[in-house]
């Protein structure tokens, strides 16, 4: 059925997915407002900018979930090679903003393109996974297409410079690969290549200051005032909220400007710094009830592009939170990957949402195949 809108998708909506985001973007929206207290941006507060995010995302996430998701099988191709345009367009008109190339313009607004094209892989492996199916496995010539697909836009995304994001796409790929299943000898064989690359990504790719962050997760007292001087902050900033944290409002380390990026990739540190272990303890459990109702969601959808394009949503939000997470605990190197829900940004909170729409699609219409 190719109704826009069905009755019984009303009857069927996911309305516990629905609660749990709507509770993780109302403590994302507190803890901005902490947070950020008293900075602006345009005039205009960077808590109240991100309300406006907020509600655009939901009508983005109420959009792509009444839109049949076959839709967007039937289109998958076509929107993954639409998204690679403004990634051309970034690096071919040198338009730039702060140093960096990841954002397009638009009068007040800024599109950020490298956001979207997540979603907009997600969709194209899960078309080409569930047309090409492997009962034994998938081998390494099976894969030319998904890699080429990964490659693509994660070296535009590289030439930003964004690294953050582009080991996003590869850590995508990686786990629709085990998901759909591929041979042991092939997935060994892609592991020794990575690593083998890494010497091309250091020094092609990386820019000196993300080689810096990188050498300074490996020996923390390198550069404590420069590039280790995240790390450090953060460290203090969640240590001092202890067991049950100092309050709304009583993150005064976090205030007083002592963590950088607190409104964005370091907005945790405000979170535990105010609400403790305990608090950031909480925030994680809905985090994981979200990733467990998207795996659910996967498990049961009744054709293979639903149950891949759903795992794949659910990929990307966990490694968007495990490396978040282990960034600002300094368990991994700084890399500049927002937390979902969390983090100020538009087009980071616009495209979660659409991901959680794609969710809620896959989860009502299995009712009705």
């Amino acid at each position: 059925m190719f109704n826009l809108i069905d009755r019984r998708l009303i009857d069927h909506f996911d309305w516990p997915l629905v609660t749990l985001v709507l509770c993780l973007t109302a403590i994302g929206t507190l803890n901005l407002y902490s947070a950020a207290l008293g900075e602006e941006i345009g005039g205009i507060p960077i808590y109240l900018r991100q309300i406006l995010w907020f509600s655009s995302g939901f009508l983005v996430m109420v959009l792509v979930a009444f839109v049949d998701y076959r839709h967007y099988r039937t289109l998958a191709y076509g929107i993954f090679a639409v998204s690679l345009i403004p990634l051309v367009i970034l690096l071919a008109y040198h338009v730039m903003y702060g140093g960096v190339q990841r954002w397009i313009r638009f009068g007040p607004l800024s599109f950020q393109p490298s956001e979207w094209i997540k979603i907009c892989l997600i969709l194209a492996l899960a078309k080409f996974f569930s047309k090409n199916t492997k009962a034994d496995g998938y081998l390494i010539r099976d894969l030319i297409i998904p890699f080429l697909a990964t490659v693509v836009p994660a070296a535009l995304i590289l030439l930003q410079p964004d690294l953050g994001t582009a080991i996003t796409l590869f850590l995508i790929l990686l786990s629709v690969l085990v998901f759909m299943g591929i041979q042991m000898k092939s997935f060994l064989i892609l592991v020794m290549s990575g690593v083998a690359a890494l010497p091309l990504l250091w020094n092609y790719f990386l820019k000196d200051y993300q080689k810096e962050r990188i050498l300074v997760f490996f020996n923390p007292g390198l550069d404590p005032l420069g590039a280790g001087y995240h790390i450090q902050q953060a460290k203090i900033a969640i240590g001092s909220g202890g067991l049950a944290g100092k309050g709304f409002l009583g993150g005064a380390y976090t205030k007083l400007g002592f963590i950088p990026a607190r409104h964005t990739d370091f907005v945790l540190c405000n979170l535990a710094e105010e609400w403790g272990f305990l608090g950031l303890t909480a925030l994680l459990f809905l985090f994981l009830l979200v990733l467990l109702l998207g795996l659910q969601i996967s498990l049961r959808s009744k054709d293979r592009f639903g149950s891949i394009a759903a795992f794949g949503v659910v990929a990307m939000i966990f490694w968007h939170l495990l490396i978040n997470v282990g960034m600002v605990l300094g368990m991994m190197p700084v890399v500049g990957v927002p937390l979902p829900f969390l983090s100020y940004g538009g087009s980071s909170t616009v495209a979660v949402m659409a991901g959680v729409g794609l969710l809620l699609n896959i989860s009502m219409r299995r009712y009705i195949f």
